[in-house]
């Protein structure tokens, strides 16, 4: 199963866009399925408010786990990290038209009308879907340039 399949699985038994797009790269982050999916649950919908969309906020858990500083003396991987960061939310914003939540989905999710408005208009199941997708395809590009393939 490909990453996009898997983080599309999980999102469709109902698992938010956060912990989708961060258990589909569980194994290659060092951590379990499990894990990954309790540490992207407070994050989706933009942590519930509308903000940095979930799944671009999942793709850039996966690239803090892959490229992140870990020694305080080691300035080139925060550069690094800073430098995906960067990537991930502007190759985002460009493909998906914004990195913010409310942005993408048109209405306030904030307030009970805004969500639902996204659920009459069935965007948590037909549009997040997409931003989903989008992330993963980011994410999987950075990584490979990040590895020089």
């Amino acid at each position: 199963m490909t990453h996009k399949e898997k983080a599309l699985q999980l999102f469709a038994d109902k698992f938010h866009c956060s912990q989708a797009v961060l258990a589909a790269f569980a194994d290659e982050c060092g951590i379990t399925e499990e894990q990954a999916l309790k540490l992207g649950a407070c994050f989706g919908s933009g942590m519930r408010k509308g903000e940095v969309c979930g799944a671009c906020t999942g793709a850039l858990m996966v690239l803090g786990l892959k490229y992140g500083q870990t020694d305080k003396e080691d300035l080139i991987s925060r550069q690094r990290a800073n430098a995906v960061n960067d990537e991930m939310m502007k190759k985002f914003a460009e493909k998906c038209g914004s990195y913010l939540c409310n942005d993408l989905l048109g209405c306030d999710i904030r307030t009970p009308e805004g969500v639902q408005y996204a659920r009459d208009n069935k965007l948590f199941t037909d549009f997040c879907p997409k931003m989903v997708a989008n992330a993963v395809d980011i994410l999987e590009e950075i990584c490979k340039n990040e590895s020089g393939g």
